[in-house]
Order: structure tokens, then C-alpha cells, then sequence
């Protein structure tokens, strides 16, 4: 099964993707995005690996997701990707090629064996941002939701802590 977690900051998305990950009794792989460029940050990702349990594995993939996934992905495991919003501001920030790092990952997604659950931040509730970067984030964060949701066979939209079913079966 294949599942999309979306929602804000602070919605409860990640609390969610642990526990359906923790639920499905499969050895967790862990594929964090997040980069520490300060202190700040750096206190977020430490609090998100004192919330995971200890036995679970944790690959660090900032840029290289599609590679990371092929080569983590079986039958007998549980994959959590946090976040894909990060994911997308790296390579934002790297001035990669978004288009074809969203087609990548897109096609292997397709392939992947096993439980993969995705988590990412909802964006584009608000109004359009002013600044040219703020609204390429934004527009290539709905362009990939859009696309991964077609393919998941679930995806929650989690606001307070309360997922509500967007695609799929109930929790």
C-alpha cells in the first residue's frame, strides 16, 4: 500500500505516518529529508528522532529520493518519507530540475514493493505568495501532491491532529 499524509505545520501529519508505519509490523525504514542549516532546525529534526522508536532505521536523502527508495524498497518493510516538502526546497535551494526529480520519483513510485508512506506539508491553502520562489515552492508542491495522490491507494489530509480520508480506505 502506498499513502500520502498531508497537512499543515503542526497538523499532526508526521504522529500519523509513524504510527500507521509502527502499525503495519514491518521493519520501518525511516528516509528523513530535512537539512540542519541552524539551530532552529536542527532542534526540529532532533525532536522528530526522539519521537521515533529507536529500532527503526534512518536514511538520510535530502536530494536523492527516487535512488533512495529503489534501493530501500522491499516486500518485508515499511517506508516513511518526511517530508517531500523538504525534499522540494532542497532541491529548490540546489537549483535542480524539478521537473525531471518529480518525474523520477513519480516513476518509481510506480514500482516500489512494499508499504510506502509519504508525508508532506499542504501549501496551497493560502493566498498566492509574492516573492518568484515562494510561488515556485508552492506550485511545485500542489503539481507533485496532485500527481503521488493519483497514485496512492490512500491520502489523509490531517488538521489538528484528525485525519480526514481524502482517497482510500478508513484507518
Amino acid at each position: 500500500m502506498k499513502q500520502l499524509i498531508l497537512g499543515g505545520a503542526r497538523s499532526g501529519k508526521s504522529a500519523l505516518a509513524e504510527k500507521l508505519a509502527a502499525d503495519t509490523g514491518l521493519p520501518v525504514i525511516y528516509i528523513a529529508t530535512a537539512t540542519a542549516d541552524d539551530a532552529e532546525m536542527q532542534q526540529r529534526i532532533d525532536q522528530h528522532q526522539q519521537q521515533r522508536p529507536a529500532h527503526w532505521i534512518t536514511i538520510e536523502s535530502p536530494y536523492e529520493l527516487a535512488e533512495t527508495l529503489q534501493q530501500q524498497a522491499t516486500s518485508q518493510r515499511c517506508i516513511l518519507v518526511d517530508c517531500l516538502t523538504l525534499w522540494l526546497s532542497n532541491l529548490l535551494c540546489r537549483d535542480e530540475n524539478i521537473q525531471l526529480s518529480r518525474e523520477s520519483l513519480l516513476s518509481v513510485v510506480a514500482e516500489l514493493p512494499g508499504e510506502i508512506i509519504f508525508v508532506s506539508n499542504e501549501v496551497g491553502l493560502g493566498i498566492t505568495p509574492m516573492g518568484r520562489l515562494s510561488r515556485q515552492f508552492v506550485d511545485e508542491s500542489g503539481w507533485l501532491h496532485q500527481s503521488l495522490a493519483r497514485q496512492c491507494d490512500r491520502v489523509v489530509f490531517t488538521v489538528a491532529g484528525l485525519p480526514l480520508i481524502m482517497k482510500g480506505d478508513p484507518l
